[in-house]
């Protein structure tokens, strides 16, 4: 089992599009698919026709679980079946947005999701972790537990900026680990016809020429509609421009080719 944490400290970057979009891919390929929201908004669990305040069961409840030591409750119990054959969801609640405070004292809580995804290790072929834009315990399990970090971003300046703090954290985070992962940034909602979008994806590959994507994920008005359908994009047109933009970028995933250097950008 493969584990993948789609991840940026900057929200709005098509974070959740791209895990429910190379989710469905995936399943299309045949692979059995575990899809996890760690985000607080809940915007995964949303996109399934889940509603996260309403959520009983999920990421919530392997927190719970390991604050309070149960180490007879299998993960499996908090996982959702979806509407669409090989695609499983661990939702969230919007009671996870209260972890952080309620787990600070607590030691060790950085590994839950790690040891709760090794208990289901052989029910999936890949999990795919939706991050919450911010630092902290969410953060921290979803780039311990993955073995490639993918990171979305908008081919703009202000987004350029925050890339440099995500790689900052990536490098804290993945400090004490002895073969940190690889990881990917993928330009998304790209807009070919704007000088200011063409500017910056040149700027991220001078800033970081062994980590971005040599393609883009283009802007595509159909990932709206699949959307609001709530059917993973490959799935409700595999023809749309978005959709085959993924697929090239799943070929390479599953190649395991993305270069694994140097954590900083080139000056």
């Amino acid at each position: 089992m493969k584990i993948w944490s789609i991840s940026n400290q900057k929200g709005g970057v098509g974070k959740t599009t791209t895990v429910v979009t190379l989710g469905g891919l995936l399943s299309s390929w045949g692979f059995r698919t575990l899809l996890v929201d760690l985000d607080p908004h809940g915007s995964l669990t949303s996109y399934f026709k889940m509603n996260p305040d309403e959520i009983e069961f999920g990421v919530y409840n392997l927190f719970l679980d390991a604050s309070e030591k149960k180490k007879n409750v299998h993960p499996a119990v908090y996982i959702a079946k979806t509407d669409f054959d090989g695609i499983d969801v661990l939702p969230a609640s919007t009671a996870i947005a209260t972890l952080d405070r309620q787990v600070a004292a607590i030691g060790g809580m950085g590994l839950v999701v790690a040891t709760a995804l090794h208990k289901v290790a052989d029910q999936y072929d890949y999990v795919i972790i939706d991050s919450p834009p911010m630092l902290g315990v969410l953060m921290i399990n979803a780039l311990a537990a993955c073995d490639h970090l993918v990171i979305p971003v908008l081919a703009e300046f202000l987004a350029l900026k925050g890339l440099d703090r995500m790689v900052h954290t990536i490098k804290m985070v993945f400090h004490s680990r002895k073969t940190p992962p690889k990881f990917t940034i993928v330009p998304t909602m790209f807009d070919k016809r704007t000088k200011a979008a063409r500017d910056s994806l040149a700027a991220l590959h001078q800033q970081y020429p062994d980590n971005a994507w040599s393609s883009v994920v283009p802007v595509d008005t159909k990932v709206r509609d699949a959307s609001q359908a709530g059917i993973p994009l490959p799935l409700y047109d595999k023809s749309a421009r978005a959709a085959e933009a993924y697929a090239e970028l799943l070929e390479l995933l599953l190649l395991d080719k993305s270069p694994d250097k140097n954590l900083a950008p080139h000056k």
